[in-house]
């Protein structure tokens, strides 16, 4: 029998914790359906992280407001272009896939979006954000993903875990003391995971490794199958980095790893100089791999478990610069996305002419964001995350 004292002492095996909830502890315990159907309930999180500061005027656009062509005259969209949501704002026209999740009641728009005297460099706001912390120095170096499942376990009585899908580094958010984070940039890392952790020695710590290996080598299979059996649909994968980071999440997720949050990045905001097709690029980019994602969910009979977060450290600049480009701002909106989401738009958008230091005035504090997201999808109490209690938003159906 392996117990979770000896589990604990190999550290090694504990850092592949993602993908051992879904069968280690069953085994453990011996009662894997009961397990297993307790984990089918468990909710999930993929974070989407648009790095270096997407412009949100140009993203959520105020088209009836004079002002927006006036402090933008060469990069205002014009209003005939704008994807309309309401009377007042719209889509930047290259969010097409964006505009069908709104129409399909699966897309939500946090607007205002910020924190108390915002700073903006990109390193101490992003740290902001990670560590859910105003002052980027005093923080423990854990994340707010990372802080949420330090204080509880799952359902099958292992400590919940947390993937960076895409890149080889682990985002400060997701860290934690005793919750396991892992980076995975491919599908195959999995497999060269199993070659690696491969029994060595005919002994207790030989047995513990070849188990480990067997089931991440299952985790992998799974997903192979399901690539192989034509799975997805009609979800479609764009050919780019973000749709493909989204579809290893899709696929981990399929597979039946215990990971509970999925965190994956884009860069390329930090759109300084000639702005205007870049940033269509990107905003096209993340709306399209969003929606595919949200679709495979959906084909898959996943989407009742999953909700999507997609936030950018700052925004830009109300008056563009004189390279056609806008420099580092405050607010900006804050997208959530999935089946259960309270579709449309939550909050104001911010006020043109009630200005601070020219940028965007925030109405709402992300950490609200953090908070309503703990403790009505999550099932976690935010204060022990976020040290204090929070307003929390109508962010899902009633």
């Amino acid at each position: 029998m392996i117990n979770r004292r000896k589990l604990v002492q190999n550290s090694g095996i504990v850092s592949l914790a993602p993908f051992l909830p879904a069968f280690l502890h069953n085994s453990v315990q011996g009662d894997e359906k009961e397990n297993a159907a307790l984990r089918d309930e468990k909710k999930l999180l993929v974070v989407i992280q648009l790095t270096g500061g997407n412009d949100g005027l140009n993203t959520v656009i105020p088209y009836d407001n004079e002002l927006y062509q006036r402090h933008r005259p060469s990069l205002g969209i014009p209003a005939d272009r704008v994807l309309k949501i309401n009377s007042q704002i719209g889509f930047h026209p290259s969010m097409r896939a964006a505009a069908d999740l709104l129409e399909s009641g699966r897309l939500s728009i946090v607007q205002g979006v910020g924190y108390p005297n915002p700073n903006r460099s990109h390193f101490e706001s992003m740290a902001i954000w990670h560590h859910a912390h105003v002052d980027s120095r005093h923080h423990d170096g854990n994340g707010w993903l990372g802080r949420s499942f330090d204080y509880g376990t799952s359902v099958d009585g292992a400590t919940d875990a947390t993937v960076a899908v895409g890149d080889a580094q682990i985002p400060a958010a997701i860290r934690g003391r005793r919750a396991k984070a892992i980076a995975l940039a491919a599908l195959d890392d999995l497999k060269l995971m199993s070659a690696i952790n491969a029994p060595k020695q005919n002994d207790y710590q030989g047995a513990l490794a070849s188990f480990v290996a067997r089931t991440i080598q299952h985790s992998y299979q799974v997903s192979k199958d399901w690539e192989a059996e034509g799975t997805e649909g009609a979800a479609q994968y764009p050919a780019t980095k973000l749709a493909g980071d989204l579809r290893l999440a899709a696929q981990l997720i399929k597979s039946g790893a215990g990971s509970r949050v999925y965190y994956a990045s884009q860069p390329g905001y930090d759109t300084h100089a000639v702005q205007a097709r870049t940033h269509g690029d990107l905003l096209r980019e993340f709306s399209e791999a969003l929606k595919a994602f949200l679709d495979d969910m959906q084909d898959s009979g996943l989407d009742d478990r999953v909700l999507v977060l997609a936030f950018s450290e700052f925004g830009r600049r109300v008056t563009e610069n004189g390279s056609s480009g806008t420099d580092h701002g405050a607010a900006g909106p804050v997208f959530l996305a999935g089946k259960h989401i309270a579709a449309g738009c939550v909050g104001s958008h911010p006020s043109l002419v009630d200005l601070l230091d020219g940028d965007l005035k925030m109405s709402i504090d992300f950490r609200q964001i953090y908070a309503s997201l703990l403790e009505q999808w999550l099932g976690i109490e935010s204060k022990r995350v976020l040290s204090q209690v929070y307003t929390q938003l109508p962010i899902l159906k009633a």
